[in-house]
Order: structure tokens, then sequence, then C-alpha cells
């Protein structure tokens, strides 16, 4: 199956391409679809970008609605998840003593933003250490709500983590935060084709997500959900056509017979949306191929190779499985120079893979999509038992 499917994807022959999480990877179909969009536009730009924008900039927002368990009108395109957020960041009211609640297991980018957010408004940063490994959603709620105090005002979790591949079980400490008035912003980078979600359902005021990874959309699609009650909060990053002087106001229209809150952000001037654009490709791409389907074989293959190097090293993993992302696992490797690994997989073994030093541990992290096999995993222990010194004859390879 990973062979026929591996025809179907871009990639370079010579790479063991293990590392979907970063930028994700697009098929042939979903990529001929975008350059479709870019060719329509540069065929008649005036056209394209003055009178049909408006309407095609539409059906993203549907397709992902009715994907993502939310109306289209809560959903908005943005480039990338850190876009989205930094939105949210820089919209906020903030003030000194406030506190934006998070973890230790956050995405440097965004450490980065709240940081810059705080330097702008007085505001702190409180980071709480999530016990590993991770073992039951208790542990991981306790911890949380045990952070919040009455100058709690944002509360940012990622509900995949970046550095450690854990799903974070967010529902109750979004219910509790919500309750508690308290601004809930997560970080779903890596969670929209990955796992099933709903939005509605899981209540948070500001959800943002990519579709470049596990969706498998061109890089430069992404979208921030808000809650309708939340949207007036927001200010775009750059003011352009879409902005709106009446856009506080309750129902507000904005520039283009949207919500403020839709014209704002992506009416933003002269730019090529056609990567956002061919998110109903991806989507359909998806469902023809039955990708959950194949999503559990990848999750399956993944978590064998995370055992069997964990034969190896004899190093715990990180959480139960349920707490695991289903195609990505940051696997624990003994003390080494990280960096160097890294560079060696890929010069002298063509294997393309994050490893890197999170907290005290060395962590490969592997991210197994359609286009992989098991003799890449295999691949992939051989190399890190030579590089670490360790003996492959303790993994099963049968």
């Amino acid at each position: 199956m990973s062979e026929n499917l591996a025809r179907q994807f871009l990639l370079r022959e010579d790479v063991v391409f293990l590392n979907h999480g970063s930028f994700g990877a697009c098929p042939r179909e979903v990529f001929s679809a975008y350059q479709g969009w870019q060719l329509e536009l540069e065929r008649e730009p005036v056209e394209f970008l003055g009178r049909k924008l408006n309407e095609n900039l539409k059906a993203p927002r549907e397709a992902l609605g009715a994907e993502l368990g939310s109306p289209a009108e809560d959903i908005v395109g943005v480039v990338n998840a850190t876009h989205g957020l930094n939105i949210v960041a820089q919209s906020l009211d903030l003030k000194p003593g406030d506190q934006i609640l998070t973890t230790d297991h956050e995405y440097n980018a965004l450490e980065k933003t709240w940081a810059y957010v705080c330097r702008k408004t007085g505001a702190e940063v409180v980071v709480v250490n999530v016990p590993l490994p991770l073992l039951t959603e208790e542990q991981f709620t306790d911890t949380i709500l045990a952070g919040m105090t009455d100058r709690t005002r944002v509360l940012f979790l990622s509900h995949i983590t970046s550095p450690t591949a854990l799903v974070f079980p967010i529902e109750r400490a979004v219910a509790e935060a919500r309750k508690r008035g308290i601004w809930t912003v997560i970080d779903g980078a890596h969670t929209p084709g990955h796992i099933k979600l709903d939005l509605t359902a899981l209540g948070a005021d500001f959800y943002a997500g990519n579709c470049h990874k596990w969706m498998m959309a061109p890089k430069g699609s992404a979208f921030l959900y808000a809650r309708p009650e939340v949207q007036a909060l927001l200010n775009p990053l750059v003011i352009s056509h879409g902005w709106t002087i009446d856009s506080k106001k309750p129902g507000a229209k904005g520039a283009f017979d949207n919500s403020p809150f839709i014209d704002e952000i992506e009416i933003q001037g002269t730019r090529d949306p056609s990567a956002w654009l061919t998110v109903p490709a991806a989507l359909k791409y998806r469902a023809d191929n039955d990708w959950w389907a194949i999503a559990e074989h990848c999750q399956a293959l993944a978590q064998d190779t995370a055992r069997r190097m964990g034969k190896l090293t004899g190093l715990e993993p990180l959480s139960e499985s349920e707490f695991c992302a289903p195609q990505m696992v940051a696997i624990p490797i003994p003390d080494c120079d990280a960096l160097q690994v890294h560079k060696t997989l890929f010069d002298d073994y063509g294997i393309e893979i994050p490893v890197f030093k999170w907290q005290d541990r060395c962590i490969a992290r592997l991210s197994v999509q359609g286009y992989n096999s098991r003799p890449q995993m295999d691949q992939l222990i051989e190399a890190l038992s030579a590089l670490l010194n360790l003996n492959p004859r303790a993994a099963s390879f049968g």
C-alpha cells in the first residue's frame, strides 16, 4: 500500500522522509489543483483578485467547517497557525499583572509570541510542568487547574505538542477555564487531519490549525477559529481593504459583506491565496483515499517502531499510547550530540528526521505518513543503532 501511495507524492526518492510533522507533504493530485489556481490567477489577475476573490474564499471555509464541526462563519483563512495565534495574542486586552497560563511543552515560536506580548502589556507567562510520562487525563488536567489563579486571563495549550508529540487531553481544562472567565487559546498546528476534531464541541475561544501538515494541503494554508462571542475582540495584524470602522459593533458587516472577523483577516491586499483555495481539493483527496484508514496503518507502524527503539535503548516512552499523537511519536534516545546525529542521519543515511534535545532528554521525533513503509523503519533503527552504539539484535525485525 505505501509503495503505491509513495508514487502519489512529490518527495525525492533518495530521501527516507520521516518528518511529515514539520511541513507536511502535498500529494501530486492536490499540488496539481494548487497549480491550477495559480494559473487561473496569472491568466486574469484583476478578475481573480478583484471580482472573484470574495466568492472563491468561501469554499475553503465551508469545506473546513464541515470537516471540523464548525459553522463556516467562525473560520477564517491564514497562512499558518503561528500567524493565526499571533492575531489572537496581540489582540487580547492584557494588563500588568495578568497571567498567561501555559505548559513546558509549547512550540518555541509561540513562546516568543507570548514573551513579546508580555513585554508590550506587562502581563506575565506562567509555565506549569506537565509530568512525564503522561499516564492519565487527570494527571494532565489537575496540573493545569493547579496553575490557575485569580490573575489568570489566558489559558494557552497545544492540542498536539510539537517537541513531545503528545495529544493533550485538553477538554476539561478548556471547560474549567471558560467557567472561570479565562480566554482559551489552543495551538492546533498538528491537529487537523491527524486526529478527528469538533471545534464547536471542544468549546475553546480561539483555535488555530495548519492545513499544510496532516491535511496535506499546500504550504500557506491554515485557519483561525473563533467563537462568535469573541470574534469582535480580534484585530488584524495588517490593516487593509477588508477593515471596517464598525467592526466592533454587534452584527457589523465587513467591507466585503462577510463578518469583520473574516474580511479584516482574509482581505490583506495583493497576495496569492491559491494554497488556501486548494483546501477543498486536499479534503477530497483524503476522502477519496479513505485516509483515516491509512492513518490507522501509520499509527500502528509508528507505535511499533517506537516500541522497537524502546527495547533497544531501555528508555521509557513519554506517555501511555492513548496520549501519543497517532502518526507522530517522540522517541527518547540515549544522551548524544543530537544536532550531529540529525546531520549524520541525513548526510550519510539519507534519512530526514528531527533529532534534538528537549529539556534533559534527547529525542528523535518520528512521523509516519501513508508514503512510509516498514523497510524505512528498519533503516531508521539500523542507522540509530550504529550512531548510538546500540545492539539492533535486541529489537524484533520479524
